[in-house]
């Protein structure tokens, strides 16, 4: 055991102008105490687990004590909740600072829920246990099914309590991102920045994550074109997986193309473009179906932000925008398509595809099948359930046959396999995890649920008990944000 944690800090976003952020210190809480800890991530950044699954560990996980080389601030930024623009800022988090792994790789470490800051709007700058771990189970799940996102690298207990819906146990969670530039930091910047803000910012983040594009004949341009593609890409790997994100506000839209913020976020079980589960999208704005919309408007505003350096000209800065963002649906759908084809395990592509694609979603809708495993029955070829006896799915899988007749059956299979999770986070399994874990302290369902979803593709026969539906599929589901 190593007895050093390992930490390699070197604070650059500290650099940008003083807007951007406040010096702030986590506040320190009343029993620290390590309840996760993500033993490969943190070697993966070469930390050492020996040294970070300890009290000094607990403590600076709680935010009790700040580790050498930090330096903590609160970031500011704003952005569009709901389509309504408002100021925002780091309300209950501190970034302890960016620390750099083995490659030059530098990840921003987050602690979520270390207390207030200037930008708290009145809120007490905790979290809640619960949601902590949802973050946990749910980024990480989506790292094993290979979709950019945020990682989980700890949570600890608080041994304080936080009052929301009811009084809850408070924790913190440790955040692990390429970097937690939102579209909603180039609004502040534009917003209330100067002209030089917002460039430094442009500047800053093209040399963190897109150094290729440093010498682009228009860089803030050629930064929103890498964007859309990179949210294109994103959005598209999201409705592949039926992963619904719940609160697409621009502050929750990672410049990186990582997701980032899950709140009232879950997965799909029936097919059905309208399906929302949190409890303030009353209006369905972010449903699974509007995600793809949803993200070229978020574009926008990102295009807006940048209009100002993008040409002095507003006219052509506005051309030259509008240009940028008009290429996205075809982006967006390029995505899907090619990741939809894979499911269907197919090859080559044929003008074709886009009906036998929608067709199918349009049975699974009409006969409330389950998203996941009718992609999972197509794998396998196992045809159970009523619904693949029906005579409207017989006549569409005649089609899909005839569609791969000159493939080989075992390539098929493979490329399905490997595009096709066999389980993802199912709702009423990460309910049962976490109600274990803070009801009875219990984390064993948890660490169970984490091994399984580890690697979503295995198709192991320790999955098949975590492939199953609730009990009662028909009651809805509800998701709340945990602030």
């Amino acid at each position: 055991m190593k007895s050093r944690p390992g930490w390699n800090f070197d604070n650059s976003y500290a650099k940008l102008p003083p807007i951007f952020y406040t010096k702030q210190k986590p506040e320190p809480v009343a029993s620290p105490k390590l309840v996760m800890f993500n033993e490969s991530l943190a070697e993966e950044l070469n930390l050492h687990p020996g040294a970070l699954q300890s009290e000094k560990g607990a403590a600076i996980f709680a935010g009790n004590d700040v580790p050498e080389g930090a330096e903590p601030i609160a970031q500011a930024y704003a952005g569009h909740q709901f389509g309504h623009f408002t100021m925002l800022g780091d309300g209950r988090a501190i970034l302890l600072g960016e620390h750099v792994a083995p490659g030059n790789r530098r990840v921003d470490i987050q602690l979520k829920g270390a207390g207030r800051t200037p930008y708290s709007r009145g809120g007490d700058g905790r979290a809640a246990l619960g949601p902590m771990l949802r973050e946990y189970i749910i980024s990480e799940a989506m790292h094993a099914l290979g979709i950019p996102t945020t990682r989980s690298l700890a949570v600890a207990a608080t041994g304080e309590r936080v009052i929301r819906e009811r009084v809850l146990p408070g924790a913190v969670l440790t955040r692990v991102a390429s970097s937690h530039i939102r579209v909603g930091t180039f609004e502040f910047a534009r917003q209330f920045g100067s002209k030089e803000d917002l460039r430094a910012l442009c500047d800053y983040t093209i040399g963190r994550h897109f150094p290729h594009l440093l010498n682009a004949k228009n860089p803030p341009l050629a930064l929103l074109e890498e964007v859309i593609r990179k949210q294109a890409s994103l959005i598209a790997k999201w409705q592949l997986a039926g992963f619904v994100h719940g609160v697409m506000n621009t502050d929750n839209m990672a410049i990186s193309g990582e997701t980032i913020d899950y709140g009232p976020c879950a997965f799909m079980d029936r097919y059905n473009p309208e399906t929302v589960f949190s409890s303030i999208d009353v209006y369905g704005r972010y449903a699974y179906g509007n995600q793809p919309k949803i993200g070229g408007w978020n574009l926008a505003r990102f295009a807006e932000a940048l209009l100002p350096i993008i040409d002095e000209n507003k006219e052509k800065a506005v051309r030259l925008a509008q240009e940028a963002l008009a290429e996205y649906p075809e982006i967006y759908v390029s995505f899907y398509l090619g990741g939809m084809r894979k499911k269907l395990g197919l090859f080559d592509e044929k003008e074709e595809d886009g009906a036998l694609i929608q067709e199918l979603l349009q049975l699974m809708q009409e006969h409330k099948q389950d998203y996941t495993n009718t992609f999972r029955a197509l794998t396998l070829q196992k045809f159970e359930e009523p619904f693949f006896q029906t005579a409207e799915f017989r006549e569409w899988h005649l089609r899909y046959l005839a569609r791969i007749k000159y493939q080989h059956p075992a390539e098929t299979e493979e490329l399905m396999k490997r595009h096709n999770p066999a389980v993802i986070p199912r709702n009423h399994r990460v309910e049962e995890a976490l109600e274990a874990a803070v009801e009875r302290g219990d984390l064993s369902l948890m660490k169970k649920l984490l091994a399984v979803l580890s690697d979503p593709y295995a198709y192991s026969a320790e999955q098949e008990e975590y492939c199953t539906l609730p009990e009662h599929p028909d009651e809805p589901y509800i998701t709340y944000c945990g602030t």
